[in-house]
């Protein structure tokens, strides 16, 4: 079964690995017994799914969470289940993949013009003529 993530781009579930570890927090006693903590990974280096362009940025975003070889690791443990432990992981996943989807809007640098500058340098100098009329000097 594919995981949709944009119009044009799907994930299939075969590229995908969980695995269940123990997980602190809630869970009464079944905390020291059974896993449910959701541990994902995914192999986006080698992902035949992912455009180029898409893999160089979410690796990039993905900071720690990738290792050397390019597989994303990413650990769920906020709810008491494995099934939605599980969702919460690829959830994640999905929007990270999303977030590298997404192009950044090109910024052209650019730089005041004369007449900016010009405003800018005489309200420089009014506020200064302000502050020196401010302390009269009184000379007898």
């Amino acid at each position: 079964m594919a995981i949709p993530i944009l119009p044009a781009l799907s994930l299939p579930e075969s590229e995908l690995e969980v695995s269940y570890i123990l997980a602190s927090g809630p869970g009464g006693q079944n905390v020291n017994k059974v896993a449910t903590a959701a541990q994902l990974r995914f192999d986006a280096a080698r992902s035949p799914s992912l455009p180029e362009r898409i893999r160089v940025r979410l690796l990039e975003l993905a900071g720690t969470r990738a290792t050397r070889e390019g597989v994303i690791v990413i650990t769920a443990r906020r709810f008491r289940t494995q099934i939605r432990n599980r969702e919460d992981a690829i959830e994640r996943l999905v929007a990270l993949i999303r977030e590298a989807a997404h192009r950044p809007a090109f910024r052209v640098a650019t730089r005041p013009g004369r007449a900016a500058r010009q405003r800018r340098l005489d309200g420089k100098a009014h506020r200064a003529s302000i502050k020196r009329t401010r302390s009269a000097r009184f000379e007898d």
